[in-house]
């Protein structure tokens, strides 16, 4: 399930942001289809963090034989072990960050073509509602999130908590008191995280919305600058750009702070858990329970757990961030398909009466009937309450007549044009369009039009990717753009 976003005012209905149980279910989802390939990267990485443990144990080896005054050729063995582990543990750890960064892209690259497929198709009022800067911030900063993590922090991470638990394990063989010590550092760890992911979530996710609502200001008031400038609105949009700036700052700020408390409470910890080790050590080995070696091992071990441990907890700053935007990309995926009714030209009068199109979903507003007319019957419309744009408009539009709606700008002109397509369900009133046999009845060609880049064939095909250049000679033809 989705819920609604939190909108920058009460003019706009953002789109809605998927809950986290929703969105953990929608990232298995995604997973599903390679989870031999993920299964694979993890193996490789395991067996490299594995190897990659003999280090300390090396280390410590070395220790005892110079404590002991041995030979030096006894220090042969263990420096080319050394040198083995080295290189065995940066293949196989090249190649399971490989195949864990090729699924995360996979996985991208899928939630991508899922937005877009969605996005495009969004019913036009829906968009309305919400504005394109919540969309475009989430086609933008979002994903760009998203794929961040995908490429850095998925990798780091998987191999960090790897690290944690096989260190761990490796402390326990070594004697199971230095772990009880190394222990005492969890508790703090676990605070300082659950202290972090509880401010973490909810404030990524406000500062996302509050991105959003920035560029949708900047889009309404760049894009309408000749009606700002027309209606001497400058100050008034000058404002309301700097306060929803200010409020994007504020957030941005708070998480700076936020990140620098987390910071501080992990150094403490690492204090408190590299200090009982060395303790522990000092008394196992006063007590002969273990060699100088084995101890130095020990605090390698913990002390090598700084890089994943802290790693880790940082990574959630990045995760906790690209949760939120998966979060936004879900709820735009999860968006109902709307089957949208289709339009085209009217019937000329005399023609034969066609059943109505299927999935033209006629309703209470919006209903096809026999005939060649267009018929608005006493349309209202608003955008919320105490917004209204209509009152009661009716019409007849016959076949072949030319009608002209005059207006001042947001008298409803548009709105009343995607009302008569079908695009739009008028708050009041209906909207009778005649019946088409297999083709739209209504067609709304608006001034906001985009030219893709490529040839003008290649634009076409957009509407229909098999068309023959004869048919697209017939299109231009038909709207006299051949002369």
């Amino acid at each position: 399930m989705t819920t609604p976003s939190h909108p920058a005012d009460d003019s706009a209905e953002l789109l809605p942001v998927a809950t986290p149980a929703r969105t953990r279910a929608a990232l298995r989802a995604l997973i599903r289809p390679d989870r031999g390939l993920a299964l694979t990267g993890i193996g490789v990485l395991v067996a490299a963090t594995a190897v990659g443990l003999l280090v300390q144990p090396l280390l410590g080896r070395i220790v005892d034989i110079v404590a002991d005054g041995r030979p030096a050729g006894d220090l042969t063995l263990p420096v080319v072990l050394l040198v083995a582990v080295a290189a065995v543990q940066g293949v196989t750890t090249t190649i399971g960050l490989t195949r864990v960064a090729r699924l995360g892209e996979t996985v991208l690259a899928r939630l991508r073509e899922q937005f877009v497929e969605r996005a495009l198709d969004l019913p036009a009022d829906r968009l309305e509602r919400a504005g394109a800067g919540d969309l475009t911030a989430r086609v933008t900063g979002d994903v760009a999130r998203v794929a961040e993590a995908v490429r850095s922090a998925l990798p780091e991470m998987a191999r960090s908590v790897l690290a944690i638990l096989l260190t761990l394990g490796a402390l326990a063989l070594l004697d199971v008191r230095f772990l009880l010590a190394a222990l005492l550092a969890v508790p703090v760890q676990l605070l300082t995280a659950r202290w972090y992911v509880n401010r973490a979530l909810t404030l990524y996710a406000d500062q996302r919305v509050a991105n959003g609502a920035q560029q949708q200001q900047l889009l309404e008031t760049i894009g309408g600058a000749v009606t700002v400038r027309g209606h001497r609105l400058e100050r008034q949009h000058t404002e309301r750009g700097a306060g929803r700036s200010r409020k994007a700052v504020e957030l941005t700020m708070r998480s700076v702070n936020l990140v620098l408390g987390f910071y501080g409470r992990l150094h403490i910890a690492e204090y408190i858990g590299l200090a009982a080790v060395l303790i522990a050590g000092f008394w196992l080995v006063r007590d002969g329970a273990v060699s100088i070696g084995t101890a130095t091992a020990a605090a390698l071990y913990f002390h090598s757990l700084f890089g994943p441990v802290n790693a880790a907890l940082v990574l959630l700053d990045d995760a906790q961030s690209a949760a939120a935007g998966l979060a936004r990309l879900v709820g735009v995926t999860d968006l109902a398909r709307p089957a949208e009714p289709v339009a085209g030209k009217a019937e000329p009068a005399g023609a034969a009466e066609p059943a109505p199109v299927p999935h033209q979903r006629p309703g209470p507003q919006q209903r096809t009937a026999p005939g060649a007319a267009v018929a608005v019957d006493a349309v209202s419309h608003a955008y919320g309450p105490g917004r209204p744009v209509l009152h009661e408009v009716s019409l007849i539009l016959r076949p072949g007549e030319h009608v002209a709606l005059v207006g001042t700008s947001g008298a409803g002109k548009s709105t009343l044009a995607r009302i008569v397509a079908g695009v739009q369900q008028p708050t009041a009133g209906t909207v009778t369009t005649p019946a088409g046999a297999g083709e739209p009845s209504v067609v709304l060609v608006t001034q906001e039009v985009h030219v893709f880049t490529g040839s003008l064939a290649e634009d076409l095909r957009l509407a229909r990717p098999d068309a023959t250049d004869a048919e697209l000679r017939g299109a231009l033809s038909t709207v006299h753009a051949l002369d």
